[in-house]
C-alpha cells in the first residue's frame, strides 16, 4: 500500500471509484454534502474554526473534503489542513471527479496540484504522502479535529487498524475531536480504547450511522 503511483479509476455517475478497493471516493448523491454531514458536522465545524485550528485527514482522495473546509473558514486568520494520502491522484482525473461542485473553487487546488503545499483562500494545506501506517507515527503535528476518510473499512482494512487509530489519537490536541462516515463495531471500538469518547450518530444519506467522538 502506498508506492505513490495514481489510483486506476473507473466512473459511476462522475463519481471515481477506486479500482483497488471497489469503492467510490464521495457519495453518490451529493459528495459535497455528506462532507458537510459527516466530517464538518461532525467534528462541530465551522463553530469550533479559529486563527490556527488545525484539521488532519486520512484519505485526502480528489480534494473535496479540503475544499468544503476551506470554503467554511471565512477568517480572520488561517486554518492548517494535513492530509496523509498514499496514492495521490492524477490531475485530471481529480479534475473531472471536481467538475460537479463549480461552486468550490477547484482551480485553485488544481493550480496547484500535485504540490505538497498548498493554499485554498484561508487553509493552508499541506500533504503528506505515503502510508500513513509509516508516516503519521513520525508526524510532529497534532490535530484538533480528524476526518478519519479511508475507503470502507471491509475494503481496505490498512487504514483502520487498531495501531492507526491509537496514532490518530496520540496525535490529537487535548479536547480534539474526530468523524468518520463509518459505523463498523471494530473501527468504533478501535477509536474507544485509543482514548476518545465515541458516539454512534445519524450518517448521510442512505447510511444510517456514522461515528464521531472526542478526546477528553
Amino acid at each position: 500500500m502506498g508506492d505513490g503511483n495514481p489510483p486506476e479509476l473507473d466512473w459511476r455517475d462522475g463519481v471515481p471509484v477506486a479500482r483497488a478497493f471497489g469503492d467510490p471516493y464521495f457519495s453518490l448523491a451529493d459528495g459535497a454534502a455528506e462532507t458537510r454531514h459527516v466530517f464538518l458536522g461532525g467534528n462541530d465545524l465551522p463553530a469550533r474554526l479559529r486563527d490556527g485550528f488545525h484539521v488532519a485527514e486520512l484519505g485526502f482522495g480528489t480534494g473535496l473534503n479540503a475544499l468544503v473546509l476551506a470554503a467554511a473558514w471565512t477568517g480572520p486568520g488561517r486554518i492548517a489542513m494535513t492530509s496523509f494520502e498514499a496514492f495521490p491522484m492524477a490531475k485530471d482525473d481529480m479534475a473531472r471527479a471536481l467538475s460537479g461542485f463549480p461552486g468550490l473553487g477547484a482551480e485553485a487546488l488544481l493550480d496547484q496540484w500535485p504540490g505538497e503545499r498548498i493554499a485554498l483562500g484561508g487553509l493552508d494545506l499541506t500533504l503528506i504522502p505515503g502510508d500513513a501506517r509509516d508516516t503519521l507515527p513520525r508526524w510532529a503535528g497534532r490535530a484538533d479535529a480528524w476526518f478519519l476518510d479511508g475507503f470502507a473499512p471491509a475494503r481496505n482494512p490498512e487504514l483502520w487498524e487498531p495501531d492507526l487509530m491509537a496514532q490518530v489519537a496520540r496525535h490529537t490536541a487535548p479536547g480534539g475531536s474526530f468523524a468518520t462516515y463509518t459505523a463498523a463495531g471494530h473501527v468504533r471500538q478501535a477509536l474507544a480504547a485509543a482514548g476518545f469518547a465515541v458516539e454512534r450518530v445519524p450518517g448521510f444519506g442512505r447510511k444510517r450511522h456514522m461515528t464521531r467522538g472526542r478526546l477528553p
